[in-house]
């Protein structure tokens, strides 16, 4: 296990605060372009970017954006966290990340999901009603269209096609992930398209998604297919010391968990609250070592191949993401690696 897990980085291009202010769109963005070079710097493995079509969030076309990172970069993977397919076209998507498996030399990935926001479906003009049939109709077709040569198909949500080449062809296979919120569904549909599993735990006790883990090996095993890796996003921060990374984090990770909960009913979220997350839950947040042993555990008990922390929180600025990034990559990745070896 300790050979193959690899270590990430997600961002959803949060909208940070500079003395107190918020940073222009265009200036979070050139800092994310930073945040993913220094992430290569400190030996990371996947530098992943959101998709958002929201004020808060500074980051609608993560694939430009990870182009940018590609030409600055030599090694790191790069990809999506996640790529909304259900308000997207999968023909688009699949040139765009074949474009960007081009400039990068073969490091590009899409991790495909429904997304837990729905700005995306009225800006593109799809309608809430077809959030299912929407999500399993072009995951179907992207898969047709990955596996490559002519594809021919018809389906009920976009025009068909038949027997149409797309371009660019990718030189290597385009690497490809399902991610999963909580839906035994999704679990089971990345199964049958035989894909591997990113497991978003944002919330609670990461261990109780080992059901989702074991529903995974059960499919594999009924349907012929090969087990693939199985991946963790969860949210975290990485300080000098444990006191120090929960004061640093704490106002501002409030600051966007209320926010996106006054739009979902939650009530704002209590200091108690937030530490009982940090203790048992799924947030990873402290210093090196702490953080460190929650995410060995996390591998452990779900027999992981990538962890990947999402490191951004609203107004938290470029300056501590960075150092957080820098202490994720040079002490937490080679701790956890001694711990698990």
């Amino acid at each position: 296990m300790t050979q193959t897990l690899q270590f990430g980085l997600d961002t959803f291009g949060d909208i940070t605060s500079r003395d107190g202010k918020p940073v222009p769109h265009g200036q979070v963005i050139r800092d994310v372009v930073a945040e993913g070079i220094l992430a290569e710097e400190v030996g990371l493995d996947f530098f992943g970017i959101g998709e958002h079509h929201r004020e808060d969030f500074s980051v609608s076309s993560p694939e430009m954006v990870l182009a940018a990172i590609a030409g600055r970069t030599e090694r790191i993977r790069l990809g999506s966290a996640v790529t909304v397919l259900s308000s997207d076209d999968p023909v688009r998507v699949f040139q765009r990340f074949s474009t960007l498996q081009a400039v990068s030399n073969g490091r590009a990935e899409v991790i495909l999901g429904r997304g837990s926001f729905t700005e995306s479906f009225p800006l593109f003009g799809y309608a809430l009603d077809q959030y299912e049939t929407l999500f399993e109709e072009k995951l179907d077709l992207f898969a047709r269209l990955r596996a490559g040569g002519p594809v021919t198909w018809r389906g009920t949500t976009r025009a068909p096609l038949e027997d149409q080449a797309v371009y660019p062809v990718p030189e290597t296979p385009l690497t490809a992930w399902i991610g999963v919120g909580g839906s035994p569904n999704s679990v089971v549909r990345a199964v049958h398209h035989d894909l591997p599993l990113m497991l978003a735990i944002i919330g609670g006790e990461p261990q109780r998604f080992r059901a989702y883990v074991d529903l995974y090996h059960r499919a594999c095993a009924q349907m012929g297919r090969t087990v693939r890796p199985i991946g963790v996003h969860s949210p975290g921060y990485v300080g000098e010391t444990d006191a120090g990374a929960r004061e640093e984090f704490f106002a501002d990770y409030k600051r966007m968990r209320d926010r996106i909960g006054a739009e979902r009913g939650w009530p704002p979220m209590t200091r108690g609250e937030f530490d009982r997350e940090a203790d048992h839950g799924s947030l990873y947040i402290g210093g090196p070592e702490t953080v460190a042993r929650k995410i060995a555990a996390t591998v452990r008990g779900l027999g992981l191949g990538r962890f990947q922390l999402k490191y951004s929180a609203g107004p938290l600025p470029h300056a501590r993401l960075m150092r957080s990034i820098e202490l994720y990559g040079t002490k937490v990745a080679p701790l956890v690696r001694e711990m698990l070896g």
